[in-house]
């Protein structure tokens, strides 16, 4: 049996940890060379020393162009070429219209829209010269849909959404080959929410199957997304949220 993702090679943000670990892993699963991309260093370099030969780790910060040319010459020299970019890394962190500081604001647009923004750019710029490929973006249900406690967050994934859009008409513009979509998971059971107990509570009951996504259940929509079964996928939105935003 062939693996669904054999000869590829992936650069994922984020992927230290949580939703973007499991990409990785999944996609190791399926034939693919990965490139764990994250700004927590020491981390990184352990898991993908524990993934094996098919995995490397390189330090990112999606918020400076400069690391991001880095990158992908890293893993160029060491896996030969790019196919698939996850631009999985972004921050939430929760204000209202009135009250977010300028600085927070500033924090969560550079690094959700921003870092998205220039993988997205860098990720066109590399996979183009590889036969093309597939760039996916972790976006949310709230680039559906607004929550009164999360004003820069909202606007970001929102923002994601249409950027993705527009990136994927242009590269079909110049036949680049290359599919751009974005994903949008629900709440989904992370490390990070276990620390707040009535979170995720609540997060349960306002989702119409009772629980919440496992990081699998994301991996598994990104692999389709990056092998050729989605070849004609682009521009697309991906909702993985257990039927909420049918409600």
């Amino acid at each position: 049996m062939v693996d669904r993702l054999d000869g590829k090679v992936a650069l994922i943000t984020g992927g230290a940890s949580g939703i973007g670990l499991a990409i990785a892993k999944k996609f190791v699963d399926e034939g693919a060379q990965v490139a764990l991309a994250d700004i927590n260093a020491d981390t990184g370099e352990k898991i993908a020393a524990q993934i094996g030969d098919n995995a490397m780790f390189v330090t990112l910060d999606v918020t400076q162009e400069d690391q991001w040319e880095a990158a992908f010459k890293a893993v160029i020299a060491r896996f030969g070429k790019v196919n698939v970019v996850v631009n999985n890394a972004g921050i939430a962190i929760g204000n209202n219209i009135e009250d977010i500081p300028l600085e927070q604001w500033n924090k969560v647009v550079a690094i959700n829209g921003t870092g998205m923004m220039l993988g997205t750019k860098h990720g066109i710029r590399n996979i183009k010269n590889y036969g093309g490929g597939s760039i996916i973006n972790m976006d949310s249900i709230e680039g559906f849909i607004g929550e009164s406690f999360n004003l820069a967050y909202d606007f970001t994934k929102g923002g994601v959404r249409i950027m993705s859009k527009s990136a994927a008409l242009y590269c079909a513009e110049k036949k680049y080959d290359i599919r751009v979509n974005t994903i949008h998971p629900g709440y989904i059971h992370t490390p990070m929410v276990d620390v707040t107990p009535d979170l995720v509570k609540l997060e349960e009951a306002k989702t119409p199957l009772g629980h919440l996504g496992d990081p699998n259940d994301i991996a598994y929509m990104a692999v389709f997304l990056a092998s050729d079964e989605s070849k004609f996928a682009t521009g697309s939105e991906f909702v993985v949220d257990g039927g909420y935003i049918a409600q």
